[in-house]
């Protein structure tokens, strides 16, 4: 396994090498930049300040090619004071608009996606797998028939369309509106699960209907093995057969939706995010992209290409956990 991993690791270098060139210019095939939204903001409010483009171009080191710019943010070309500082060094430089740096940024609201991202699995695997196990063990009954379409609505219906009703609709009728401001677990546990336990759902159920399927999938494919057929005739209740000897073997590739699910789930608390008011990741990535601030778009852009390449390693280190049959050479 030893030597698996190391050829898995240096299989990451130039992928995530790969990542950055693409991420460092998607950003900059935006049209605008952040020179433009602040002259953009300034013409709104009705401010004569005059703006020289061509000196705040150079501060920001915009008019330099973008091989240069590309070098000087990994870290292999000199800054403009002439030292060295960038990804190589640990360094994801600074935020141009909040005037921190990116990593200080990205501590800040990783905690809030982690703790969504986390309890949006666990409630997807909650739904999913007693679920699925069932809709196969009751194949072609009512109750599969509820099941299959309970999975079909979880993936057609949209998550922000879902939140958009939560939010509206019961502040119309009843009154409530859920907590806008962040409450920190070490204060308020309750409070905080109170927060983040609608999003959660609401992204949980998105992801458990392709879960839910897969389950279906592959357990029927291994309820119909020879060996789960020598357990029945020996007399083992349901439970033992299911639980023992079945699930676990249909359980490898519903390992690898549940890891494809990473980026999906990225993605969809981009939108939870912003309707919930949390400040997570989400949330810094479109006010970023609003601003046009070129280092923190892509240092938390890297940062997400980085873990989901891990991500990506550990499910494969789980399979030879799930199945004994695979070997890692």
């Amino acid at each position: 396994m030893r030597t698996y991993i190391i050829k898995r690791i240096s299989l990451m270098i130039p992928t995530v090498f790969l990542a950055s060139i693409i991420i460092f210019l998607l950003i900059r095939f935006l049209p605008g930049d952040i020179i433009d939204v602040m002259l953009g903001v300034m013409t709104e409010t009705g401010s004569e300040v005059e703006v020289d483009r061509a000196m705040l171009e150079h501060r920001l080191g915009l008019d330099a090619p973008l091989p240069i710019q590309y070098g000087r943010w990994i870290g292999v070309a000199p800054q403009m004071d002439g030292g060295f500082s960038g990804i190589f060094q640990g360094d994801l430089g600074k935020s141009w608009r909040e005037r921190v740096p990116v990593t200080e940024m990205i501590l800040t609201g990783l905690p809030v996606t982690l703790e969504l991202g986390l309890l949006a699995l666990i409630i997807a695997q909650l739904i999913a797998l007693p679920i699925g196990v069932y809709s196969a063990l009751r194949q072609d009954t009512w109750g599969d028939y509820i099941a299959r379409t309970f999975a079909i609505l979880c993936i057609s219906v949209p998550a922000f369309w879902v939140g958009t009703l939560i939010i509206v609709y019961p502040s119309i009728w009843w009154g409530y509106m859920p907590p806008i401001m962040l409450i920190p677990f070490t204060e308020d546990p309750i409070g905080n699960l109170q927060m983040f336990i609608v999003p959660g759902i609401i992204v949980g159920m998105g992801l458990a209907g392709g879960t839910m399927r897969m389950t279906r999938t592959m357990m029927l494919e291994v309820l119909r093995q020879d060996y789960i057929r020598t357990a029945w005739a020996k007399g083992l209740r349901e439970r033992v057969v299911v639980i023992r000897h079945a699930l676990k073997n249909a359980l490898v590739p519903v390992t690898t939706i549940v890891g494809l699910q990473i980026p999906i789930l990225i993605g969809g608390t981009v939108i939870i995010e912003q309707i919930f008011c949390l400040p997570g990741m989400g949330r810094l990535i479109i006010r970023s992209l609003q601003g046009r601030d070129y280092p923190t778009v892509s240092g938390v852009m890297l940062f997400f290409a980085v873990g989901l390449v891990l991500i990506n390693l550990m499910v494969d280190l789980t399979y030879g956990f799930l199945d004994p049959r695979v070997h890692y050479k």
